[in-house]
């Protein structure tokens, strides 16, 4: 028989191995590192340029960042910010190269999001964060999994609950409550309506004190920064059935989308939120408070089968809230029925060979027609080497294999991640002009 004692036990001998994982992994301060980036890499994967003009440019003008030199000077290594330095200096045929983003426009915010698990979720919200910072945009990423997986993938292990998505909507739900009393009392027919109380045991967290900034932590990627997450947050669904209970007026599911209406504009350029494989109180945060969806999917049949069964799952949810509030509460700068500026499906773990595989690419394809992406994430050695180490093909050195096998998995993921961004740009505009 086996009961809570078992359990503490076999997680303190697996804390154990996790922190030899991490030492492993990491650097020795068990601290994670980001890598420097070759010229090779800078001038054509990067920058987009050819090397001999990249050289050239670097010849010319002195001023520009020269990276770090090879013992046999064969060739330079760069940091992220050196690269973003030669990128705001340089210009090729008289263009910029800076990444597209509209002026007067908040950061542009996506969701990850399918109830299944191993879909691949967390994997392409890591890969598509890396390469839109090596895109030179400035990155934000949530994550609302309290599996963390994507916490732990940007080297952030040691996480208060108080920090998480759990800490936002208790603090949201204070400060909501807060303002429904003050109307209360100054209500306009002069009598004073109940007050909504919240218990102490809620309130005497602070969690209400924090600023924005206390949320968000950085992360081995200079441009990158998150809001982690962390096992102890999985509470967030009992807790937040009880703070609906307390107030049934809270409009819960705008609680992340009010915190991120606090940053500033021009904060950050996108933001990027990896959902746990629920339907619950913080998916739903997510899908609200998201410009757009982004749904991977497994290449099975029971992969497109829960992939039908969340977005028919996932707009009763939707058409059920709206009606419920039926736009009365105030939900940040977002309106009712939510809307997307664009929906799109996204295969993972696809080998081109495999003939089911095919069969269930056109399956999707027939179903979901432009709105599935034409570039799934192909399944290569490299790929499920980056998933066992909790790195992305872009933090691997191609000098840890052959360059070909690299290579190929850094191919995939980029041309999935250039859809994401042209379907990110072509929906930009849509967003409300910024005062």
């Amino acid at each position: 028989m086996f009961d809570h004692t078992d359990l503490h036990n076999l997680h303190e001998t697996s804390l154990k191995m996790q922190s030899w994982i991490r030492q492993q992994t990491f650097s020795p301060e068990m601290e994670k590192t980001l890598r420097r980036f070759s010229s090779w890499e800078v001038s054509e994967l990067i920058l987009k340029i050819n090397q001999s003009t990249f050289r050239g440019r670097l010849a010319a003008d002195p001023s520009l960042p020269a990276g770090e030199v090879e013992e046999d000077g064969r060739q330079r290594w760069y940091s992220l910010e050196e690269i973003n330095e030669l990128r705001r200096k340089m210009k090729v045929n008289r263009k910029s190269l800076m990444p597209p983003r509209p002026a007067n426009k908040r950061a542009f915010r996506a969701a990850i999001a399918n109830f299944k698990g191993g879909a691949g979720k967390s994997t392409v919200a890591l890969h598509f964060a890396h390469a839109a910072a090596l895109d030179g945009y400035r990155v934000l990423v949530v994550d609302f999994d309290p599996q963390a997986t994507l916490s732990h993938s940007m080297g952030l292990y040691d996480v208060s609950e108080d920090h998480t998505v759990w800490g936002i909507m208790a603090r949201d739900l204070i400060r909501e409550t807060d303002r429904m009393n003050a109307s209360s009392v100054a209500a306009a027919s002069g009598t004073a309506l109940p007050q909504r109380k919240i218990p102490a045991s809620i309130r005497d967290l602070g969690l209400d004190k924090l600023r924005i900034a206390d949320f968000i932590k950085p992360t081995a990627w200079p441009t990158i920064d998150i809001v982690p997450s962390c096992a102890n947050a999985a509470f967030v669904e009992f807790a937040s059935a009880q703070y609906r209970h307390l107030n049934p007026e809270w409009s819960f599911f705008a609680a992340v989308s009010r915190y991120l209406d606090g940053l500033p504009d021009d904060a950050y350029d996108l933001i990027i939120f990896d959902c746990p494989p629920a339907i619950g109180y913080q998916s739903m945060n997510a899908v609200f408070a998201a410009d757009m969806l982004y749904i991977p999917s497994g290449t099975g049949y029971w992969e497109y089968d829960s992939t039908t069964s969340f977005i028919g799952q996932l707009s009763e949810a939707l058409e059920d809230l709206a009606h419920g509030f039926d736009k009365t509460f105030p939900t940040g700068k977002m309106k009712l029925p939510k809307e997307f500026c664009d929906i799109r499906f996204l295969l993972t773990r696809y080998e081109s060979g495999n003939e089911l595989h095919q069969a269930m690419y056109s399956a999707f394809e027939k179903v979901f027609g432009d709105r599935l992406a034409k570039h799934p994430i192909e399944m290569t050695r490299a790929v499920e080497q980056s998933g066992r180490f909790l790195s992305s093909v872009y933090e691997i050195d191609y000098r840890d294999m052959t360059r070909e096998t690299w290579r190929r998995a850094r191919a995939t993921f980029d041309r999935a991640y250039e859809e994401f961004r042209d379907s990110i740009i072509a929906s930009w505009d849509q967003l409300e002009d910024t005062e």
